[in-house]
């Protein structure tokens, strides 16, 4: 997993991207970086990093290593790593992760858990 920022972060570091004109629903899982710009529904199980991108809406429970968020997430998301908000992205859903970024700007609505236990056992 690279430790990218999202502000440069471009079309070819990811290597699937979900065009705007797309409106998929079900159970999507991936390994490689994954671009959401159009909507999607159900469920997301990644190996890789996740971004929601600032035309992208996701109704669905997250589970991934990293998440940023710079459109619309209805829904629960689980990072294993961390979450990055944008000033543009909006989650309504419940958060677990060790690492919470938030930019101004960004809107959050549900429970945050952050467990840095995670974090501890990496730096041993």
């Amino acid at each position: 997993m690279t430790d990218l920022q999202s502000d440069v972060l471009e079309d070819e570091d990811f290597d699937t991207i979900l065009s705007s004109d797309i409106d998929f629903s079900g159970t999507l899982s991936f390994e490689k970086p994954f671009l959401v710009r159009g909507k999607l529904s159900g469920e997301i199980i990644a190996h890789g990093l996740l971004m929601v991108d600032t035309e992208g809406v996701v109704e669905a429970h997250i589970h991934a290593p990293k998440v940023i968020v710079r459109g619309f997430v209805n829904g629960n998301i689980t990072a294993a790593d961390s979450i990055e908000l944008t000033a543009t992205g909006k989650v309504t859903g419940n958060i677990n992760t060790p690492i919470l970024s938030m930019e101004a700007g960004s809107l959050f609505n549900g429970l945050c858990t952050m467990d840095r236990k995670a974090l501890e056992h990496e730096s041993n």
